[in-house]
């Protein structure tokens, strides 16, 4: 038996149209999935769309959700239910991660911005996502948060204190919602999306350096985690912070 396919099951992925979540979306789809796309931005969501649905066996279906705006959540799950006819599966991956050059320098508004965008919504969302998959019996969420949760530079401080929440709320959502709803936590490290085209090889070797693996990760590394998280081979890991990258928290 295939314990990890996910035929029959319906996924919501933030952030979903580029990156890690386009590619967390293709390894839900490639295991059978309904995949829902969603992310600010409707016309990227269809454009992901449209090339997700060349992968199959699953289908993809876009669908406009900005995770910071606390009062669209529930309509958002709702709708979803009433189209779909669940959700099984929420990937918590939609995230903004401004540097600051210095932390006298940092606005209320952009902290503000950060912490809604990367801590409020996922919070909300797992409330109400979970809240319908304890009543339905069971589901499986999982939240991308980084290593800078654990391993934060001053530039990142924001976000990392934004991703270190959301590592504590998947402990805490774990126990609120189990033993039917499985919540678990992934950390990336230094992984080759779209926005690693923009690294120099200078910064890039920072990266590298010293690390374990010896390489920046590939998208598909973080759907193969994410796609086992969702599925039935890890019905017995809750409440599990996992670091996907390369070694680094590692080394010291």
């Amino acid at each position: 038996m295939n314990t990890t396919d996910l035929t029959g099951k319906v996924a919501l992925v933030t952030g979903a149209s580029r990156g890690l979540g386009l590619a967390i979306s293709r390894g839900l789809l490639e295991v059978g999935a309904t995949v829902i796309v969603s992310s600010r931005k409707i016309e990227a969501c269809e454009s992901a769309v449209a090339e997700l649905n060349e992968s199959g066996p699953g289908t993809a279906h876009s669908f406009a959700l900005h995770v910071g705006k606390w009062d669209s959540i529930e309509p958002a799950v709702d709708s979803i239910i009433e189209q779909f006819g669940s959700i099984d599966i929420v990937v918590n991956n939609a995230g903004i991660a401004p540097l600051a050059e210095n932390l006298a320098s940092v606005s209320e508004e952009l902290w503000d911005k950060t912490i809604e965008v990367n801590l409020k919504g996922p919070f909300r969302l797992m409330a109400v996502a979970g809240d319908r998959m304890a009543a339905a019996g069971g589901g499986s969420i999982i939240n991308i948060s980084s290593i800078g949760a654990e391993r934060p530079s001053p530039p990142e401080a924001m976000y990392a204190a934004a991703k270190n929440g959301l590592n504590a709320l998947t402990r805490a959502f774990a126990q609120e919602y189990g033993p039917t709803v499985r919540v678990n936590c992934v950390m990336p490290g230094g992984f080759a999306t779209d926005m690693a085209e923009n690294w120099d090889d200078e910064f890039i070797g920072k990266i590298v350096d010293r690390l374990p693996a010896g390489r920046l990760g590939l998208p598909t590394e973080i759907a193969g985690m994410v796609t086992y998280l969702a599925s039935d081979a890890a019905g017995y890991t809750t409440g599990a912070i996992i670091p996907v990258d390369g070694g680094r928290t590692a080394v010291y």
